[in-house]
């Protein structure tokens, strides 16, 4: 990275800092999977994930120092339990990779939108780079072993068009025959079922490994959500004669064993509602139909409120490290006028 005396700006700080939290949280989850995957082509992907998260924080690190930033506490060895039995498949392993990669993608691209510092440009250009990498390697992988959930087929268009009616846009009139899905809108619908899949196997596997009663019912109310959406959103391909996804095998065992700190497992379901709110934002901007964007409205004001109620769990028991900020300077003048 080229040297600079340039101060780091709010959006550096903050891409930064979000960064740190997020590996230092994904090399503990990598770490847990490693020890129990059997498959040898998996393991290698697996393998590959854990090291660029080390690489990242370890980058991160060296940024912090020379820019006398304070190192996130994040998370650490007292977040994981690697003496607990096995708690995913290898094929929820690959599948969660897979997901992470791709909400990583989406990450790092609005990181470097947000920087202008050239070194700072540089990393995350790389990190852009590598995690797409990442993201191909395991959907080549998910293709091969036939457990990857494809989009359906719909026939190539022979000739351009043009919309001729603002029925085009209609869906919520009930004397109005909803035109079919297009294919934009099968497109989002697909990818909300397939991650509410992984989230809901997620948040179980939390809700039984878990000691603390608030956070079980937490993780259970969050699987529940995530069952609902699924069930909107395949209700609406079914409605089109269209299939839902068939999903792989992303199935958690009965272990009921601590594995995760609580901590750390309602800090990745935020995570989580965070990206689900940036795809059903974006969904509804890409569908025209107005039944589905009022829908995307609906659930995504749900996922904002379940996600505040995590938000206060984690106050209230002290696991939510602050974000950096600027000073209140109201409170600063207070402050010395009283001095």
């Amino acid at each position: 990275m080229m040297k600079t005396n340039i101060n780091l700006t709010s959006g550096e700080i903050a891409s930064l800092w979000t960064n740190y939290m997020n590996d230092s949280m994904s090399k503990l989850i990598l770490n847990y999977m490693l020890k129990d995957i059997k498959d040898n082509d998996i393991l290698p992907i697996i393998q590959h994930a854990h090291q660029i998260s080390t690489g990242h924080l370890k980058d991160l690190t060296s940024i912090f120092e020379k820019e006398e930033f304070a190192v996130p506490n994040g998370f650490g060895e007292e977040d994981v339990n690697l003496e607990a039995p096995w708690l995913y498949t290898d094929t929820f392993c690959l599948t969660y990779v897979n997901h992470m990669a791709r909400v990583g993608m989406v990450a790092y691209s609005g990181f470097l939108t947000m920087c202008t510092r050239q070194d700072i440009r540089d990393y995350y250009t790389q990190a852009l780079k590598v995690t797409t990498e990442l993201y191909n390697r395991t959907l080549e992988i998910q293709l091969v072993k036939g457990i990857n959930a494809r989009h359906p087929y719909i026939i190539v268009p022979k000739e351009t068009d043009y919309i001729d009616s603002k029925k085009y846009l209609s869906g919520l009139n009930p004397f109005h025959e909803k035109r079919p899905l297009n294919a934009m809108e099968i497109s989002y619908l697909y990818m909300n079922i397939m991650t509410n899949s992984l989230g809901m196997k997620l948040c179980l596997s939390y809700a039984q490994t878990s000691p603390n009663k608030e956070v079980q019912e937490y993780m259970l109310k969050g699987k529940e959500i995530a069952k609902k959406h699924i069930k909107i959103f395949v209700d609406t391909l079914m409605t089109e004669d269209i299939e839902a996804p068939r999903l792989p095998d992303i199935s958690v065992s009965d272990s009921t064993t601590w594995t995760f700190s609580d901590k750390m497992m309602m800090f990745h379901i935020s995570l989580l509602m965070q990206a689900g709110i940036g795809n059903y934002a974006t969904a509804a901007a890409a569908s025209q139909r107005s039944d589905l964007m009022i829908n995307y409205e609906r659930l995504s004001l749900e996922v904002a409120k379940y996600s505040k109620s995590g938000a206060d769990i984690m106050i209230q028991n002290n696991w939510l490290e602050q974000p950096p900020g600027t000073n209140n300077r109201n409170k600063l003048a207070r402050e010395k006028e009283e001095s």
